[in-house]
């Protein structure tokens, strides 16, 4: 082993906290691919090329080294030397970053995940060469590959029509085991994982900078309750800001990890879009919910219902079918079977009170259900007016 790529002491050193315990040969390829995050901007397919052909610790040597014959590298990897004389003019610059990079992931708690952990999410593998070759996460990681997954996206611009429908549709789909993935920002993707949080679910934020620097800044603690209960994931290093390009990036990996993508809400020429066309160019299910003829927030949903045959979205079982579930009543080992959701309802509403304040669990045990099943109910009905969350537990609302 080189200067280029340390040995496994160093290596193990070096992400002290950042991995879970690992061989020596593991333990130096993560390191490896820490280094390739702090090389490369996100999707760099020269980068995917090297790694795929090499593996991911002799193609960094190739990289930073400049060692042995380029044509021939270049043409096992197939690439032409061209692109690969390019490919290093972009990295080595970066060269001295990885020892930041790991400091600053190192102070907010953050996680390295690499394709050869279980939790890596396999669904990546359909982005090819352009996959990304690590992944920064905060949170339980797991949760990167539900059995179910919907990504949620649409305009930050949203009217209070979208947000209110994706609040809804995040929910419902929370709350029969759905995993809601969205990037974080305002309008639509906030609504939804606030829908999915309050359902006590499963949501996945997707940033375009590192997730050691929360965005926007008016989503803290939005994203900090998302890493509490789900994960937040980049492919970018910590420190790392985010940009027009990273975005566009980032949102291949929304339609990647998820298995359908729904559109809310979106402008003629929303980067929404952007995330349904890498939908349908993986061949993923698409939907979009439709707006008001007249309303130009639902313009671009309306592009990709005519242009795109994407499905119409008007309701959770919508999203159900574009999952392959087969919509409401099919036996999904979702929360709620056919016929069940009226009586659980009124189950639940039995066990809850104007006159005092009853926790999660108390209303579970009154209403003969799982604490997971109420609270699951409690939060449909936190968004319906039905009951109010306190400090200490739930209790009716005014509606």
């Amino acid at each position: 082993m080189n200067a280029v790529v340390p040995g496994p002491e160093t290596a193990r050193a070096a992400l002290e906290g950042l991995v879970s315990p690992r061989d020596d040969a593991g333990v130096v390829t993560s390191y490896a691919r820490a280094v390739w995050s702090t090389l490369t901007e996100p999707g760099d397919g020269v980068a995917g090329a090297l790694v795929a052909a090499f593996g991911a610790v002799p193609a960094l040597e190739i990289a930073l080294g400049g060692t042995g014959d380029d044509v021939d590298t270049a043409e096992r990897a197939g690439l032409t030397p061209a692109a690969l004389c390019a490919g290093r003019a972009r990295w080595l610059p970066r060269r001295e970053d990885i020892g930041h990079t790991l400091a600053a992931a190192r102070r907010a708690g953050v996680r390295l995940l690499a394709p050869e952990d279980v939790a890596w999410p396999t669904r990546l593998g359909d982005l090819g060469l352009h996959a990304p070759l690590c992944l920064w996460t905060l949170g339980d990681a797991a949760q990167l590959s539900p059995q179910l997954g919907v990504a949620l996206v649409g305009a930050r611009a949203a009217s209070a029509y979208g947000e209110h429908v994706a609040t809804e549709l995040a929910a419902e789909s929370a709350a029969s085991g759905i995993a809601v993935f969205s990037g974080a920002a305002y309008g639509i993707d906030g609504a939804a994982h606030r829908g999915a949080l309050s359902a006590e679910g499963s949501t996945i934020a997707v940033l375009a900078g590192g997730v050691d620097r929360p965005y926007p800044a008016g989503h803290r603690d939005l994203i900090d309750r998302v890493a509490s209960r789900g994960v937040v994931v980049a492919e970018v290093p910590c420190g790392s800001s985010p940009t027009k390009w990273r975005f566009l990036a980032r949102n291949r990996l929304i339609a990647a990890l998820s298995d359908a993508t729904v559109v809310v809400e979106a402008a003629w020429r929303s980067g929404a879009l952007n995330t349904a066309h890498h939908a349908a160019e993986l061949g993923r299910p698409l939907g979009a919910v439709p707006g008001a003829v007249t309303s130009a927030a639902s313009a671009g949903c309306h592009r990709l219902l005519r242009e795109v045959d994407a499905v119409c979205i008007t309701g959770a079982t919508d999203v159900r079918e574009l999952l392959g579930l087969g919509g409401a009543g099919a036996d999904d080992g979702g929360l709620f079977e056919a016929g069940e959701y009226t009586g659980e309802r009124t189950r639940i509403l039995d066990a809850v009170t104007s006159r005092s304040v009853r926790s999660t669990e108390e209303v579970a045990r009154r209403s003969g259900m799982s604490t997971a099943d109420a609270a699951a109910l409690l939060g449909l009905f936190e968004l319906e007016g039905i009951v109010m969350r306190r400090d200490e537990g739930w209790c009716r609302g005014a509606s």
